[in-house]
């Protein structure tokens, strides 16, 4: 009546007995790691830089994907779309939610799976439905902040930032070398606003 949960291949499995170790295992086992900020993360994708490693983990997290939707899915808005390689949102969400679920399956008893049931799931399916809505209900649909996006990468709205930046930063060491020198810091610039107008009244005194 109900299907197990998939099985990672051998290399994701590998590298989660990878990180078991560097956090539970002898100080020899932890030291034979090496740098254990090196090591792969399963639930974090982009560290997994091993081909074959990255390959079964895009293939174990398509398999949790269609295992969600078979037995935790009965409404349409609920189905994580077949074109969820093409959200990044969706890609770590569900990278996230599998391990979480692989560690559940884990413990000695149900406490961390009746929280998965209760909190994790539930919640990565409100913000799925909020994100995407109804744009991939048919077919994968067009991002739609994707001008806004590129409108952000733009070099004169990069530019904007950076100058924004480098004053804070340039007010920051202006603020310490006047403090070395033993002068007091300015005051904070004190304001009200209008709660009803939203209008913002600046106060001198």
């Amino acid at each position: 009546m109900v299907s197990p949960f998939p099985i990672p291949g051998g290399r994701v499995q590998h590298a989660y007995r990878e990180m078991h170790l560097a956090a539970n295992g002898t100080a020899e086992q932890q030291q034979a790691l090496g740098n254990h900020e090196l090591l792969p993360h399963p639930w974090e994708p982009a560290t997994c830089l091993d081909p074959e490693l990255r390959h079964q983990l895009w293939l174990w997290l398509d398999e949790v994907v269609i295992w969600l939707n078979h037995e935790y899915t009965w409404d349409l808005s609920g189905l994580i779309p077949g074109c969820w390689p093409s959200h990044p949102h969706l890609i770590h969400e569900i990278a996230v939610i599998a391990d979480q679920r692989r560690r559940a399956g884990l413990a000695k008893n149900s406490d961390a799976l009746e929280e998965w049931h209760r909190y994790c799931l539930p919640a990565f399916s409100d913000r799925m439905r909020n994100r995407i809505r109804a744009h991939c209900e048919d077919k994968h649909g067009r991002w739609p902040g994707k001008p806004r996006h590129s409108e952000h990468l733009s070099q004169d709205a990069t530019e904007k930032r950076e100058d924004a930046f480098a004053r804070d930063v340039d007010a920051l060491q202006a603020a310490q070398r006047g403090q070395a020198l033993g002068q007091p810091l300015p005051r904070p610039r004190l304001v009200e606003v209008d709660l009803e107008s939203g209008e913002i009244h600046g106060h001198d005194e």
